[in-house]
């Protein structure tokens, strides 16, 4: 079947006048981290060359700076002499010769910069980083709008298609603009015309200096999401002054680095804000770029064909599969290997300053470093349990030509994925397993369900080698009274869906343990329900205040949870760095009582018995569930070794500190790129 039977809109071309793109599909701007890395470029040009020969119809890079002050950290990305440009050709020559096309994001961090250099146009501390900014003299100003233009020129002169201008996520010219930020008085400050005078100058500017033909996408903040943002009039009327000043695209800013609702995690509902891009529709004439959660091309086809946006930006969804494009035109969506918007292996990772990569494509990042060549010695290999890490394996085993046998007691594929996808906010996991499902079938794995191993059927099987991704059991509590009948383990519930009584105490506060918080609290998931979404976050579709923001509208929970741990340290510490702090405040607003300094006393008719502080009380709870970690489950792996059999083990089996998928699936590719 055609592209344009199936997606006519997604894969129509977009006229710029000077230039075409090819479809509709924008790769927006993400920072790997190969940018600092020694041969860096080399990497990053294999990175986006592989995307441009996916399909994508235009690139935008991580952001790089203009100059010293605007670094994200120390010695960070930055453009602005001729031996940057230079060191940049090796990208755009990759790109193109694909027949892709490539702009710069230019990003000055303003008072974001992780380093004591950082400026703004107030000396007002950011709540997310620990240096507080020197307010820009009116000379820095000029400087500063200069030090853009000259970025734009040598990203021309490095061969460039165009740059984007970061002007939302409250980075540097969103801070000149929100009263929020800006508190000065003079020429730069005080009225929206003299707050949004940055912005323009500097579109006006790199124009000058790039000429007619070269593309100009400003990212505009269409929503802050933080008090003392914009309102909308005003981000109207900085659109109009942006085409004005001679922008030729615009593309959608959501939300602030500092804003307490989520905008990109999995629990955000699918394109959940492509109704504030429609709103813009009509205001100006320059084509329109929507973004933020979109990973299917069937949701970025709807939100075309409806007239809500001109373009489609995804980003993650190019990390987790560069072929994402191609796929699509290809009638072949079904093997897209679909972001689960879990940010583990990429924002996590970023704010960690380590390479970004993707929970379910660990090759992403590591195109020169993780490749799956075909062997030259077939082996018969054993695969046992198919959750993330044996699903992994056998699927880059496979491509390399080996047979591969995957076994599994279960009757279906997934292991704890089966668990993770019932949690409400988490339904993009079932994604993982239909790709996984679809690709054993492509590459012709046997699978083997309803199949318990021993260590003599894998003797019999005439095997090569046995990869053991047999997962862990949960760990038992020594804890009087642990056999009563109110005990329930995280496989009761998610696994077996026994009842749950209304008052609920749970041991364990890590990844699962919220995770089942979340699963009994809500009586349903707000992810397929966009309009409840935002209401329960607080964002104002009707955009009656600065920012976007009203008072949340929460439901009632459906139960009362108390999340219990041993450690005193806070509640949900070692949560992921950019996903964490909205579990939290997700339970926090269904009313979730979250205790540490527990110790665990007894478990009687009565209920849980605790102390905290010396101090000795009971939870009256109808049941508790234990999320209290993970054993690895190796009980093959002697016998094997005993028979002599190479054996290896990857996954929760290897190491089950926490449920890590993606530890689990890269360690399954790392091993199958060898094996």
């Amino acid at each position: 079947m055609n592209d344009h039977a199936l997606y006519p809109h997604l894969f129509s071309p977009l006229d710029l006048g000077f230039t075409q793109l090819s479809n509709r599909t924008l790769m927006g701007s993400m920072h790997i981290g190969l940018e600092e890395e020694k041969h860096g470029h080399e990497k990053l040009a294999a990175f986006y060359a592989e995307r441009a020969a996916g399909g994508v119809g235009l690139i935008v890079t991580g952001g790089v700076s203009p100059n010293r002050q605007g670094w994200l950290s120390p010695f960070a990305s930055r453009m602005s002499k001729k031996k940057h440009a230079l060191q940049h050709q090796v990208i755009t020559d990759a790109v193109h010769q694909h027949q892709g096309k490539i702009c710069l994001q230019i990003l000055h961090a303003g008072r974001y910069g992780y380093h004591p250099l950082n400026v703004a146009p107030s000396a007002i501390q950011s709540p997310i980083t620990p240096f507080k900014p020197r307010a820009l003299s009116v000379r820095g100003i000029y400087s500063t709008i200069k030090d853009y233009a000259n970025c734009a020129a040598m990203a021309q002169l490095a061969g460039y298609d165009g740059v984007e201008i970061m002007g939302s996520e409250g980075y540097l010219i969103n801070q000149f603009i929100c009263p929020r930020t800006n508190t000065r008085d003079d020429e730069w400050g005080g009225s929206f015309e003299n707050r949004v005078r940055l912005a323009v100058e500097i579109v006006k500017a790199v124009r000058q200096h790039v000429g007619e033909k070269f593309i100009i996408i400003y990212r505009l903040s269409m929503l802050d999401l933080v008090e003392g943002g914009n309102q909308w009039e005003e981000v109207v009327a900085l659109a109009k002054l942006i085409e004005q000043a001679g922008a030729t695209i615009i593309n959608t800013g959501i939300g602030w680095h500092e804003a307490r609702v989520p905008t990109i995690s999995t629990l955000v509902p699918r394109a959940a804000f492509s109704w504030i891009t429609e709103r813009m529709k009509g205001e100006v004439s320059l084509p329109l770029i929507t973004t933020n959660r979109i990973n299917d091309p069937q949701v970025a086809e709807d939100i075309l064909a409806k007239g809500q946006a001109d373009m489609v930006s995804m980003a993650r969804p190019f990390l987790a599969d560069a072929d994402f494009v191609n796929k699509a035109k290809a009638g072949k969506a079904h093997l897209i290997n679909t972001c689960i918007a879990c940010n583990q292996a990429c924002l996590d990772h970023v704010f960690a300053r380590k390479r970004a990569s993707c929970l379910v494509n660990p090759r992403a990042g590591y195109e020169t470093e993780l490749n799956f060549t075909l062997t030259n010695h077939k082996q018969k290999l054993a695969v046992v349990g198919a959750g993330p890490a044996g699903l992994a394996f056998s699927c880059y085993a496979a491509q390399r030509g080996h047979e591969v046998h995957l076994f599994d007691k279960a009757d279906k594929i997934g292991g704890q994925f089966n668990y993770a996808k019932k949690i409400p906010g988490k339904e993009e996991f079932y994604e993982t397993l239909r790709y996984f499902d679809n690709q054993l079938q492509q590459l012709g794995v046997s699978v083997h369900l309803n199949s318990t191993q021993t260590t003599e059927s894998l003797a019999k099987g005439g095997f090569d080698q046995v990869v053991l991704a047999t997962g862990i059991v949960p760990r038992q509590l020594d804890i009087p009274g642990i056999e009563h009948q109110k005990v329930l383990s995280y496989l009761d519930v998610l696994r077996d869906d026994k009842p749950v009584g209304k008052k609920v105490a749970i041991i364990g506060a890590g990844g699962i343990g919220f995770d089942v918080a979340e699963y009994l609290v809500e009586s349903h998931s707000l992810t397929v329900e966009p309009d409840k979404w935002l209401k329960n976050w607080g964002i104002d579709k009707n955009y009656s205040d600065r920012g976007a923001l009203q008072p949340p509208e929460v439901e009632e929970p459906a139960r009362q949870i108390y999340l219990l741990q041993r450690k005193t340290t806070r509640v949900g510490k070692d949560l992921g760095k950019t996903t964490g702090w909205t579990h939290r405040s997700s339970l926090k607003s269904k009313k979730v009582q979250m205790i540490p300094g527990v110790t665990y006393k007894a478990i009687d008719d009565q209920g849980l018995h605790i102390e905290i502080d010396q101090q000795a009380q009971i939870l009256d709870v109808d049941h508790i569930v234990i999320c209290a970690g993970q054993q690895p489950l190796r009980d093959l792996q002697q016998g094997l070794l005993d028979r002599g059999i190479t054996t290896h083990i990857i996954g929760g089996a290897d190491v089950a500190a926490e449920l890590d998928a993606k530890r689990a699936i890269r360690q399954g590719a790392e091993l199958a790129a060898v094996i």
